[in-house]
């Protein structure tokens, strides 16, 4: 079981990761969505998998199903290749200085907003081109005036060799709310978008509007291929709205108790002293703090797991450690701290920590890292908490 230490030498405070946990994940999303004919699966990995390891969270989606593979930038598209990855792989943010070729010559399918980039990538030759309209986002992606020229010079290169234009995207603004009114808007436009393409002699091999929770909530926008990201981890995009799927959360979070003690009533906690003690109790410390991105703000706010008991942070987080309400106990220093998990055991989860921060579970699990271990451990080979290798099969 993930949430027993087990290591001789255990590290102060890690992260582990069920790369099985993924697997499964990847498997029921793609069961999911093709239910109604057959819709491919592209698995996000940006932002070192969404901080459970960019390299293995990808063999696992590879090895539970997923299609495809995408990443935000050509650099964790180039290291993905370096890894052993040779399936199709999308990358979609650049910015001056990119070097496209690197990304061509690599196999990578890159994404243009703009006819400039378009043009750049074109003299390359020999590229794979997604082109991205933004259809109500009104984030990255080529505006609805652009629309027209945008396919028009695509078809042109096309039409000259110079480049394969094999997909059309967009992305949602707020799928996580079902209701929403832009969720029917941006589905309008972005077939509005596929209409011209198509006008315009483009032909692409996909094309792909819908995140997690459209892939989840909305069968009409899957298209041919939809991008899971969150929901690939085990994470709700939607939370209190998506039905239960049985996805399972990937990353637990934990650590060892380093110290126990007494206080008296009245006395301080931490900087500042924005909590002070009602009545006699008993604290303990844990060795991880805002610079491992445990949130400054989780202070007086969130809980975590020592031993078998609910505890809450007392006072701010500090840079290196927290301190917790023992309520009067004193466990041993070296008992276990579930900083979050599954749930499982009545840990905390990482939506659990976005509700006391007022953010979402994306944050929690990427910004968590800094000095913190991860180790990355296949419960569905093994049974057990065995260290596997990072290489993409």
């Amino acid at each position: 079981m993930i949430g027993a230490m087990t290591d001789p030498v255990p590290h102060r405070a890690e992260i582990v990761v069920d790369v099985a946990a993924i697997r499964h994940n990847v498997r029921i999303l793609k069961d999911l969505v093709s239910v109604d004919g057959p819709v491919q699966v592209m698995t996000v990995v940006k932002a070192d998998g969404y901080g459970h390891g960019m390299v293995e969270s990808a063999a696992a989606a590879r090895e539970g199903g997923a299609d495809w593979l995408g990443v935000a930038t050509i650099d964790e598209a180039l290291a993905l290749r370096a890894a052993g990855d040779r399936g199709p792989l999308l990358c979609w943010l650049s910015a001056p200085g990119d070097d496209f070729a690197a990304a061509v010559t690599a196999g990578v399918e890159v994404t243009a907003y703009t006819v400039a980039e378009l043009d750049e990538v074109a003299a390359i030759g020999g590229a794979r081109v997604q082109l991205k309209v933004d259809t109500g986002l009104s984030r990255g992606g080529a505006g609805r005036a652009d629309w027209r020229a945008l396919f028009a010079a695509a078809a042109a290169h096309e039409a000259a060799g110079r480049l394969r234009v094999t997909g059309i995207w967009s992305h949602f603004a707020a799928s996580d709310e079902p209701a929403h009114p832009a969720n029917d808007a941006q589905e309008t436009a972005f077939r509005e978008a596929l209409r011209l393409a198509d006008d315009a002699g483009l032909d692409p091999e996909v094309t792909h509007l819908a995140n997690s929770a459209a892939a989840i909530l909305r069968p009409s926008s899957h298209f041919d291929l939809v991008r899971c990201g969150i929901a690939s981890y085990g994470l709700d995009p939607a939370p209190g709205v998506s039905p239960r799927l049985g996805l399972r959360p990937a990353m637990t979070v934990r650590a060892r108790l380093v110290m126990s003690k007494a206080i008296a009533a009245g006395d301080g906690v931490s900087y500042g002293h924005t909590w002070r003690a009602g009545h006699d109790t008993t604290v303990g410390l844990v060795p991880a703090g805002y610079g491992d991105g445990i949130p400054r703000a989780a202070g007086n706010a969130a809980s975590v797991l020592v031993g078998d008991s609910l505890r809450p942070i007392r006072g701010r987080v500090c840079m290196d450690q927290f301190v917790v309400d023992l309520q009067g106990e004193l466990p041993p220093t070296g008992t276990e701290v579930i900083l979050l998990g599954a749930g499982d055991q009545g840990e905390p989860t990482a939506q659990d920590w976005a509700d006391a921060v007022d953010t979402i579970s994306y944050e929690i699990v990427t910004r968590v890292g800094g000095r913190l271990v991860r180790r990355h451990v296949d419960t569905e080979d093994t049974g057990e908490d065995d260290t596997i290798e990072g290489t993409i099969r």
